[in-house]
């Protein structure tokens, strides 16, 4: 029996991205699933992402070409097993997403029978890259949140954030196992229980650590934070992928240009118009991210530029217009027109390569914790993530920890009792400012000091700050009542601890990590693995 402020379920599920949402789809034929939403159901990274997913449907490509392109993005340091595991799975992934009923662009082909149209992005040697226009991220969101809704079995708390994981140290139970979660009602601003058999983060990134980043306000490393606290181990933090491409427009942050428009002829030029990819690369526009993000940092600090150019407008009208709908409307909204001049784009973080470590089947160090999507590492990344695999990730490993946890549930018994929240030594802050000022600082730090290029210097400063940052935040958070903001800073505090002593730890620079002080790569590398203490 449940009491007030009290959740009881079988499964709960943290994040209603694309991994969150698949994941609640198919359990739910046979358990009780509770979905907990940040913010509004279709808010997160998945619905702004533009370019598409990849899969194998074209008969001139294989699994082991995939496999391949996906080996040499992620810099030789890639666990082959999952990378195989991935690719393997990619079209029956997509197929599961067509049956939901996802939109991907299809053309008619010479014999009158319809395909699917294929773009290329950087990494690919070939066509692999399912899309619905430069809107992938929104046709899969809305597809899945139309499915979770009708789903008897399904309930939906939108406006949550997760507080802390509740492992059996705290209930005189097995230490190594999650029971459940705190989590804090934003509607209500009261802190209520969920009870469940099993838990699966999937909370998205960590980029909002950045000054300058594509994601959504969410993307606030929750989920790496709670699962190192609660004690998983983490891996490769110090690789946090920059998107080469974001537009550079007051008007408009965060705007993200699809890596398919260079897929699709696009140049990168500095301010005299002259094309520079080709200086720095072989494949040009088309080399992996971490190489053009570097190349552009270079060229602006080279040049003292704020910002160099994305040029399409060389490419018919009717033909951007058609395959980049979004991005041809929104830098329209601001006075440019794609198809009669450049682009000004900067690099800004875009994705978290690391995570908390998991198997195949998205099992963490904890007995019935997942962690599936960019919240996780698996392994598939390595150094450098390729375009359009962070989607195919999701549905993938939401698909493995779906069997996985339908195979271990035992339906029969009731989670244990989870204490009530304790607010009784603490009082309401009258000083949010401390929450905004620390906030700009941490983020400010992180973009100078732990950014797309880095030294041991910028490292060393980067720990003294983030260890004074901790200690003022902890302080904070033990005398005043919780709230979103105090809650994700006191995330991004920790989980940018993570990245720093990720990149301390790698003596070399390789894919998305690049050190002055190491420039080489070395011959014997291996994942960054923080281990902590295990907490209750």
């Amino acid at each position: 029996m449940t009491q007030a402020n009290e959740h009881l379920c079988d499964v709960l599920i943290i994040g209603s991205g694309a991994a969150g949402l698949s994941l609640a789809i198919q359990l739910a034929e046979h358990c009780k699933v509770l979905v907990l939403s940040k913010g509004p159901l279709r808010e997160g990274s998945t619905l702004y992402a533009q370019g598409g997913i990849a899969a194998v449907f074209d008969e001139n490509d294989s699994i082991a070409s995939h496999v391949n392109d996906t080996l040499i993005a992620g810099a030789g340091l890639c666990e082959q097993q999952a990378v195989e595991f991935t690719a393997a799975h990619a079209k029956a992934a997509m197929e599961w997403l067509i049956a939901q009923g996802v939109p991907f662009d299809q053309y008619q082909d010479s014999d009158g029978s319809m395909k699917y149209h294929l773009t290329r992005e950087g990494g690919h040697s070939h066509r692999r890259i399912l899309h619905a226009a430069d809107a992938t991220g929104r046709a899969v969101q809305i597809t899945l949140v139309e499915q979770v809704k009708q789903h008897p079995n399904i309930t939906l708390l939108e406006n949550f954030n997760a507080i802390d994981l509740v492992t059996g140290k705290k209930l005189g139970l097995d230490p190594n196992r999650c029971y459940g979660a705190y989590v804090w009602n934003k509607t209500a601003a009261r802190v209520e229980t969920v009870r469940a058999q099993a838990v699966a983060l999937a909370t998205g990134g960590a980029s909002k650590v950045y000054l300058y980043t594509s994601n959504p306000d969410v993307a606030s490393g929750d989920g790496i934070a709670m699962a190192w606290r609660a004690g998983c181990r983490v891996a490769n933090m110090e690789f946090n992928q920059f998107h080469p491409t974001s537009l550079y427009h007051p008007a408009a942050p965060n705007f993200l240009i699809t890596e398919a428009m260079r897929g699709e002829g696009a140049y990168l030029k500095r301010p005299d118009g002259s094309r520079f990819m080709p200086d720095f690369d072989p494949r040009a526009e088309l080399a992996p991210r971490d190489i053009v993000a570097r190349a552009i940092d270079f060229e602006m600090k080279r040049l003292g530029a704020k910002s160099v150019w994305l040029d399409i407008s060389h490419q018919p009208k009717d033909f951007i217009i058609e395959h980049f709908p979004t991005i041809y409307a929104k830098c329209l909204s601001v006075g440019i027109d794609i198809t009669k001049e450049p682009i000004p784009v900067v690099p800004a973080a875009h994705y978290t390569c690391g995570g908390v470590m998991t198997d195949l089947h998205g099992q963490t160090d904890l007995t019935a914790l997942y962690a599936i999507g960019e919240v996780a590492y698996t392994g598939l990344h390595g150094a450098n993530r390729m375009a359009s695999n962070s989607l195919l990730e999701c549905i993938v490993f939401a698909q493995a920890a779906a069997r996985h946890i339908l195979a271990q549930l035992p339906f029969a018994n009731t989670p244990p009792p989870i204490p009530a929240w304790d607010e009784s030594r603490v009082s309401n802050s009258d000083e949010e400012v401390v929450i905004t000022h620390n906030w700009h600082e941490l983020r400010l730090f992180m973009w100078d000091y732990v950014g797309i290029v880095r030294t041991n210097k910028r490292l060393e400063r980067a720990l003294h700050r983030v260890e004074l940052l901790q200690q003022e935040i902890q302080d904070y958070y033990s005398h005043f009542r919780v709230s979103h903001n105090l809650l994700e800073l006191r995330n991004l505090v920790q989980v940018a601890e993570l990245i720093i002593r990720c990149a301390m730890q790698r003596k070399e620079s390789r894919g998305l990590h690049y050190n002055l002080d190491y420039p080489e790569q070395l011959s014997d590398s291996r994942p960054s693995i923080l281990t902590p203490v295990r907490a209750g």
